[in-house]
């Protein structure tokens, strides 16, 4: 079943859809046909993609909190999803360390209510988690951390995020493995880049806001390694496997890395260069924080299994990826901001059907 198919006409309830990747995924769910009901809370980023693109206008546009579960669940039964989209999170690791106990409120216990909310929810077909990358334990292989691997994290956002992990692989044995249940998928991807990210604390963000001040950006990791993609590679693969669970929904179910190619991880160094070179300007400094808290070096996923049994891979190569970034951050977006989003995504599956 091909993505547009599966969504046509589709009722879709998007968590986070007021986020840099979510913004992006009502978007191209909108194209898609899907009937999209977005639930989140108000956008952190005034100058972000869902507030840039003026998608709000184009979905069911709710305000809601997910660790009020028993609002959710009332949202949930009020509007009947077929399909579930989970990506509300508190997504940042060094906020992780200021808020721990808010980052495991709404990363895990609000996994867990939009768990319990599909379960109480006939309609539910579907239900894809946005995890992370984050969620194994750091052991810093270089072959790539497999879906099968350990769990952990040092930091909280990790370790909220392997907890989350841990609560969706409980529901599905012990509420989803029956006949007709809905199939249940986390998706594990990278360090995610592209336009319509303005969030503090982010490289590429902190990198534009650098170029506009005329000042250096400040580096805090220049050696540390990370599986880079553009926002677009995974909102494919949860694309893909969400289909893929409404057409087998026992056989999708389970955890899924949707990292880059093998060969296209790279250091923090490598990518800021990389886009000051394509950009023509721009510096970075290293920067020395006393007593900053602990973040991974090394982080790589091994996408095998979403490559040899969901047809997912990656299809911009690290280079693409940073000039389409560039691109994004520095075009126009003119009187039809909307239009100019929707233009990207139109390339980028062309770049995927060839």
């Amino acid at each position: 079943m091909r993505i547009e198919e599966a969504f046509r006409g589709r009722r879709v309830l998007l968590t986070g859809h007021t986020g840099f990747k979510g913004g992006w995924l009502a978007i191209w769910l909108d194209m898609l046909g899907a009937e999209v009901v977005g639930v989140a809370l108000p956008p952190d980023q005034p100058d972000g993609i869902y507030q840039a693109s003026g998608i709000g206008g184009r979905i069911r546009d709710i305000r809601q909190d997910i660790r009020d579960g028993e609002a959710l669940e009332a949202c949930f039964a009020e509007h009947a999803p077929e399909v579930v989209l989970h990506l509300a999170a508190q997504a940042l690791v060094r906020e992780s360390y200021r808020t721990p106990a808010a980052t495991f409120a709404t990363n895990t216990m609000g996994t867990v209510n939009v768990l319990e909310a599909v379960r109480h929810t006939p309609s539910v077909k579907a239900l894809v988690v946005a995890t992370t990358d984050k969620c194994y334990e750091n052991t810093g292989i270089t072959s790539g951390y497999t879906e099968s691997d350990p769990l952990g994290g040092h930091d909280p956002y990790s370790a909220s995020k392997a907890a989350a992990e841990i609560a969706i692989a409980s529901w599905r044995r012990s509420f989803f493995n029956v006949p007709g249940a809905p199939g249940i998928a986390s998706a594990r991807a990278g360090n995610v880049i592209g336009g319509g990210d303005r969030a503090e604390d982010r490289i590429v963000p902190d990198l534009f806001r650098a170029l506009e001040a005329g000042k250096p950006l400040r580096v805090r990791a220049p050696e540390a390694v990370r599986p880079w993609q553009h926002v677009l590679e995974p909102l494919h693969g949860y694309l893909m496997l969400a289909a893929a669970l409404l057409r087998d929904p026992v056989r999708f179910s389970g955890a899924w890395n949707l990292g880059p190619a093998p060969g296209q991880f790279h250091t923090v160094r490598d990518m800021v260069g990389a886009m000051h070179a394509h950009l023509g300007r721009g510096t970075w400094e290293p920067t020395i924080e006393q007593n900053a808290p602990h973040e991974a070096a090394l982080l790589t996923l091994d996408s095998t299994k979403a490559a040899e049994q969901l047809g997912w891979r990656p299809r911009l190569t690290f280079d693409e990826t940073v000039r389409l970034t560039a691109e994004q951050y520095t075009t126009p977006l003119g009187d039809q901001p909307l239009g100019q989003f929707r233009s990207w995504i139109d390339r980028y599956n062309h770049h995927a059907d060839h």
